[in-house]
């Protein structure tokens, strides 16, 4: 409703995770710069953390759209609530190998094949598993197994676990000992500060809109800072719904009043 009325060429405040959108605070430029330097050192372990809505799956898709398509091969599971046997049926689905669901073949052996064939013709292979704090132990320990999957000289596999602040604490238990040992880059993201939710919510608008207006009033971000605690996902959801109450009373910006009108509206205490 709101987009024609401010001459947006988009919704500026989606919330699907599009790279095109991704706000490089100091925070996430850093995230971007060690998910870079495990994948290009091999690290072989990388573990993305953050509360919901901080940018996680924004930085990974990020991430996948810099990566050298000649060079690297990549898989992303978005379904983690998955038994050992189907997340290695989904990972070779990704790679392009599907396997029926009734196939007794050997999951790993045959991933081992491929990845070798993949090596032997100069390609790496990254594989992104979101939402990593709903694996189950047996899961997380077949995912162990994969990462020991290499040559003499190279781990053939790269992967990157993303989750919320609970992955942290499950990486701790003591069944899972040997794979946090094998974790050599960890990441935490952590939330907005108030001069960089700002600056986040005029970067989105800067990307949108045609002219100088809307803007958002000081006070406004002030209380958007304050409900949202720096988090991207709710900003949004409080800017989008600012933006409709400006135009509902036929504003030229974003007041205080919009704002409230707005976190009344979503139920945000």
């Amino acid at each position: 409703m709101y987009q024609d009325y401010f001459g947006f060429s988009e919704m500026p405040f989606n919330i699907t995770p599009d790279p095109k959108f991704l706000f490089l605070s100091p925070m996430h430029h850093d995230a971007l710069a060690y998910l870079r330097y495990g994948i290009k050192e091999k690290k072989g372990f990388i573990v993305l953390t953050g509360e919901v809505g901080c940018g996680k799956t924004t930085l990974c898709r990020k991430l996948l759209n810099e990566l050298d398509k000649d060079k690297y091969e990549t898989a992303l599971i978005l379904n983690p609530r998955v038994q050992e046997q189907q997340l290695l049926r989904d990972f070779l689905q990704e790679l392009g190998e599907p396997v029926s669901p009734k196939s007794d073949i050997d999951l790993v052996g045959k991933i081992n094949n491929i990845l070798l064939n993949l090596a032997q013709n100069g390609k790496e292979v990254v594989l992104i598993i979101d939402e990593a704090q709903n694996l189950s132990f047996e899961v997380l320990e077949q995912i162990r197994i994969l990462s020991n999957l290499e040559t003499d000289t190279q781990k053939l596999i790269q992967i990157i676990l993303m989750g919320q602040p609970e992955l942290k604490d499950k990486l701790k238990q003591k069944e899972l000992r040997q794979l946090k040992q094998r974790i050599l880059v960890h990441f935490d993201l952590s939330s907005l500060s108030f001069k960089e939710t700002c600056m986040y919510i005029q970067h989105r608008l800067n990307l949108t809109r045609s002219s100088s207006r809307p803007n958002f009033t000081y006070w406004a971000m002030r209380k958007i800072f304050h409900k949202s605690n720096g988090i991207p996902r709710i900003i949004n959801n409080i800017c989008d719904k600012s933006l409709l109450a400006s135009f509902v009373r036929v504003g030229d910006c974003v007041n205080y009043g919009d704002v409230a009108r707005a976190i009344k509206e979503i139920r945000i205490t």
